[in-house]
């Protein structure tokens, strides 16, 4: 099931955390780089960060989630979250149409991800992404920015 999420809510919010920390493990480990910043953000961080949460859950379990900011009209995915026990799923695409359908007036979607993650790089472009840069932000860090327009 699809829903929303309340990000104030303390056992949602720490629901979120332990899923962002197994999810963006396996983005660490595929990318070579241990010090993602959703590794390091603490459960007020979330709490905090703005952002619109969705959650995938499977029975009573929070299997994935994908957060956004509406900016004007570029729709900015911030997170996309998947349990590593739920890989393979199709939750991830779930999110992303979901997102896509509740979210109308959008008219660029954007989201990042490590260079290196193909994985995700390959969800994205089924979903009409297309990668518009690569860049270095840290030694050893190389992301890829996608885009897509309606």
């Amino acid at each position: 099931m699809i829903q929303s999420l309340a990000i104030t809510n303390q056992d949602t919010v720490q629901q979120i955390w332990i899923l962002q920390q197994a999810s963006y493990r396996v983005e660490a480990q595929l990318i070579g780089w241990d010090d993602l910043p959703p590794l390091r953000e603490s459960v007020d961080d979330l709490m905090n960060c703005q952002e619109t949460f969705v959650g995938y859950t499977e029975g009573r379990e929070l299997a994935g989630a994908i957060s956004f900011k509406l900016e004007g009209t570029t729709l900015d995915i911030h997170r996309m979250m998947v349990h590593p026990d739920h890989f393979r799923k199709g939750i991830a695409s779930k999110l992303l149409q979901h997102v896509e359908k509740t979210q109308p007036d959008w008219q660029k979607m954007i989201v990042s991800t490590g260079a290196l993650n193909e994985p995700a790089i390959k969800l994205y472009q089924r979903h009409g992404f297309r990668v518009v840069e690569q860049k270095a932000v840290a030694p050893g860090l190389e992301l890829s920015f996608l885009e897509k327009l309606p």
